[in-house]
């Protein structure tokens, strides 16, 4: 028997019929713990489609992906460009061109089987690192979302430092980045 950890791994664009998917992901108590949305812990159906359509129409910049192992729908991710988001940008202060990266499986029988490092790494490669052409990647757990926090160090990130969110989803993030790793120069020295 395969480990999910050895099946194939894809992203794929979120799209509208995948906005009930969303909707039992984060009313799933897993996800719910540390994925939501201060005032917001269980949030309606109708309150996703206002959130994530306008991703999915392209009226906000923040990419949308569906995580897909093999072959299933297992989870949710997105990645966006710091500096898109002003007040956000102020509080955590990385360098400009930064993207920023959120994730959760949603999946109840896929969490806790060593998935997440392996979705958050490939995922930084792929997108980005390579589309959307980053220096650094950052990602901000709850401070006390350990097994968060250990999958993106097996992921490569490193502790920043942890802000204060005024009126953001969490209180604090214990902000984590991840550079990009230099180019190899001289074919493959």
């Amino acid at each position: 028997m395969s480990s999910v950890t050895d099946e194939p791994l894809t992203f794929r664009s979120l799209e509208e019929g995948d906005l009930a998917l969303m909707h039992r992901w984060l009313n799933n108590e897993h996800v719910a713990e540390w994925y939501y949305v201060r005032d917001v812990p269980h949030p309606s159906l109708e309150w996703v489609r206002e959130r994530y359509l306008p991703r999915i129409r392209g009226d906000d910049p923040t990419r949308a992906f569906v995580i897909v192992l093999g072959g299933r729908e297992v989870g949710y991710i997105q990645a966006y460009f710091i500096d898109d988001n002003p007040d956000y940008a102020g509080v955590v202060q990385v360098a400009p061109g930064s993207v920023g990266v959120d994730v959760f499986i949603g999946e109840e029988d896929a969490v806790h089987r060593g998935l997440g490092s392996r979705i958050v790494q490939e995922f930084v490669d792929l997108i980005v690192f390579d589309e959307m052409d980053a220096e650094a990647c950052v990602m901000g757990p709850e401070p006390d979302n350990r097994i968060a926090i250990r999958a993106y160090e097996k992921a490569g990130f490193r502790h920043l430092k942890t802000v204060r969110i005024p009126g953001g989803d969490t209180e604090y993030e214990y902000l984590m980045i991840l550079e990009r790793p230099p180019e190899t120069e001289g074919g493959g020295q």
